[in-house]
């Protein structure tokens, strides 16, 4: 079968698409057929090695695992002896750990649901790790409730078109940061306010919020707990490097440091992959209520270019690659 591999950290001069054995589903896993895939700055970090730290759980000199993607969607062809939610013909959506950039890859059954009706396999291979973060951060760190007022910095990049539409499910009142070009977008998907950032600068303005996501961490601690309410909450997604040993981790530290001397809660959150919330994001899209924001779709043979792309920060929503 085909996959994207890389032998070596580097920029997407590593990437190769070569032909290499095809999978064998476990007892707990399905083995699928991949119809497309989606990007994340999370596969960005695979290909690179940065930040170095996190080379102690990618390979220490050389990569571990030779494929990367994450999300993905497709058909089941089979399915280990162990597994009771699936079966051959399925159509499916999850995330694997890496190896998704590739015409096959096992995905364990628990890391995986049926796809949304109302979308199609491009769409749904948009959904996963970026669904999972902005569900899991507004509901489980967030505690968002109808009534709260929400600030989403970087609201129309992979993370933050999903808390859009999320947040609104939920009742809350929006506030989205953003540039010009991606007002409308991001109003588009329920958002009652818009900052444009490349007129604001929305840590100096006097409205209080109960919640802040940041997907962008462009501001320090300090500046973002200035809009925030007594109460209010802070939850950090993000995870670009802040500098090439540590990355975001330095920031992340300073949050935890100052969280317990203020009123505020300050929270660095990471998604896991969790079947239920991929079936609750499938109620969520099948009742209208949330929807994948697609920027560009590229074929497997030209990930290089969609990484490059997707480095570049200016993607609305996700970038697809059919397999």
């Amino acid at each position: 079968m085909k996959a994207i591999v890389h032998q070596e950290y580097g920029s997407t001069n590593v990437l190769e698409v070569l032909e290499i054995d095809k999978p064998v589903a476990g007892d707990g896993e399905i083995l699928v057929r991949v119809r497309a895939a989606s990007l994340n700055p999370y596969d960005w970090h695979w290909m690179t090695g940065l930040p170095y730290f996190a080379r102690v759980q990618f390979g220490l000199r050389a990569p571990k695992a030779r494929g990367l993607g994450a999300d993905l969607a497709g058909e089941v062809e089979t399915i280990g002896s162990q597994v009771t939610r699936f079966g051959p013909g399925n159509q499916v959506f999850g995330e694997v750990v890496t190896g998704a950039f590739a015409e096959y890859v096992c995905v364990p059954e628990e890391a995986a649901a049926l796809k949304p009706d109302n979308l199609t396999l491009a769409e749904a291979a948009a959904v996963p790790m970026g669904g999972l973060t902005a569900l899991q951060a507004l509901r489980d760190k967030g505690r968002i409730r109808p009534g709260h007022s929400l600030l989403i910095n970087g609201s129309s990049g992979g993370v933050g078109t999903f808390a859009v539409s999320i947040a609104k499910s939920f009742g809350a009142e929006v506030t989205a940061v953003c540039s010009t070009r991606n007002a409308d977008l991001v109003r588009s998907l329920g958002a009652d306010h818009v900052i444009d950032y490349t007129q604001e600068d929305f840590t100096k303005g006097s409205q209080r919020y109960d919640l802040l996501l940041d997907n962008v961490g462009n501001h320090s601690v300090l500046k973002c707990r200035r809009v925030l309410k007594p109460n209010g909450v802070y939850v950090a997604t993000f995870g670009q490097p802040e500098h090439r040993w540590l990355g975001p981790l330095a920031y992340m530290l300073r949050m935890l440091l100052l969280s317990p001397l203020v009123s505020q809660k300050l929270v660095p959150f990471n998604a896991k992959t969790v079947q239920a919330d991929l079936e609750t994001l499938k109620e969520l899209i099948e009742a209208g209520k949330v929807n994948p924001v697609i920027d560009r779709t590229y074929p497997l043979s030209d990930l290089p270019q969609a990484m490059d792309y997707l480095e570049e920060g200016h993607a609305r929503g996700k970038v697809v690659i059919s397999v």
